[in-house]
């Protein structure tokens, strides 16, 4: 029997693993010890720390894999990379991952390419960011090259703010440098995509909610894409020059865009499949099962076909999120199942102590609702949000 080695054991692996196992593929879930339900759900489980590539590269030798995949997070991109350099299977090489993996590399590489960017400065101390505080004009961002989530991600207005944040980016990144970036005032929007041997297999452009915080962060995503073909097609030509920029190959691609008077600039891009509920929408979309597509190319199957229908169904996500410090008492859900709500689930229970939202770390759970067109999918989902309630204790 063929074995995939998934990366990571949370729930948003979970679609991922059971696909796996559907289709006959032997799962083995890797991840640091923990309560975590990807566990329980695969065939077997093998306790390692996901973002060490040599760690996970001597189990995956151990356990023989035919391929490797993740989705929605960055943690174990590199490792993937490396396992599939040395062991030749399907996937980004080390480099690519690498570079994807790392926002001061992956900037560098958009620069030397000409790919629509902000510009950027790399800063290694407080001297450093002061003399790059001269060249740029504020609002800037203070950047952790190494988390995701927006975390150690700040805008600043001012130099006082500069620096101040500069203190808690150092304190929470793992590298010995952070970047300043020019912060361009425009609309998010992002791209999804996947890479076959040098050819794009598909590229789609969806519309982004955005929570506003230290820096604008997803909280949901809309399809089709509503900012028109001019947009819609030069957002794919940066997609694809960044794509080529950082040597991103045989592997899904998650990229964040913004535009600013008609003009497109890639924030960031990486070789996995993008979180919140993105997968499930590109599905919705093609009319496919979007963990099989990541799977078949991990194992080096045929996946062009899938994409082959022509796309169709608009949806809409939303990130369930509390403005509020507190423990639960209550979810009440006063839903009805229907078929146009795809997913309305929680990944809160009652006792559990929760915070307003900040980052993705915050979420309380997700709703993705389909129909004929988006006006009708923000119609429908501003129902069912309005149908639940969460209840504190006091």
């Amino acid at each position: 029997m063929k074995k995939l080695m998934i990366l990571g054991a949370s729930y948003s692996q979970l679609p991922l693993i059971n696909k796996a196992r559907e289709m006959g593929i032997y799962t083995i879930a890797a991840s640091t010890p923990g309560d975590w339900p990807g566990f329980d759900a695969a065939d077997e489980s093998a306790f390692v720390d996901i973002s060490d590539p040599k760690a996970i590269l001597a189990q995956a030798r151990r356990q023989q894999i035919h391929g490797i995949a993740t989705c929605c997070l960055d943690t174990g991109v590199p490792a993937i990379g490396t396992v599939c350099e040395k062991m030749g299977l399907r996937g980004p090489s080390e480099k690519a991952a690498r570079t994807a993996s790392n926002k001061y590399k992956m900037k560098e590489a958009f620069r030397e390419a000409g790919v629509q960017t902000a510009r950027h400065i790399c800063i290694h101390n407080r001297e450093e960011l002061v003399h790059a505080l001269d060249e740029m004009n504020f609002p800037v961002v203070v950047k952790a090259v190494d988390l995701m989530g927006s975390r150690g991600i700040f805008r600043c207005n001012t130099r006082q703010e500069a620096l101040d944040n500069y203190e808690k980016t150092m304190e929470a990144t793992r590298q010995e440098y952070c970047l300043i970036e020019e912060f361009i005032e425009g609309t998010l929007f992002g791209a999804e995509a996947m890479m076959k041997d040098g050819k794009l297999v598909y590229c789609m452009i969806d519309n982004t909610e955005s929570f506003i915080s230290a820096v604008p962060t997803p909280v949901g995503h809309s399809i089709p894409f509503e900012g028109g073909q001019t947009l819609e097609l030069q957002a794919q030509e940066q997609v694809q020059a960044a794509i080529e920029a950082v040597g991103l190959d045989n592997c899904p691609v998650n990229c964040d865009l913004i535009h600013k008077e008609g003009k497109v600039y890639v924030i960031e891009i990486t070789g996995r499949a993008g979180a919140t509920c993105l997968p499930e929408q590109i599905g919705l979309y093609y009319g496919i099962n979007y963990y099989e597509a990541i799977i078949r190319l991990a194992m080096d199957m045929e996946v062009e076909s899938l994409f082959a229908q022509p796309p169709c169904t608009a949806s809409i996500s939303h990130t369930l999120m509390s403005d509020r410090d507190g423990t639960v008492k209550a979810i009440n859900n006063c839903n009805e199942q229907t078929e146009d709500i795809v997913d309305l689930s929680f990944n809160i229970e009652p006792g559990e102590m929760i915070h307003a939202y900040r980052n993705g770390r915050d979420r309380l759970g997700q709703v993705i609702v389909k129909g004929s067109s988006l006006p009708v999918c923000r119609a429908r989902l501003a129902e069912v949000l309005a149908k639940i309630e969460i209840e504190f204790e006091e």
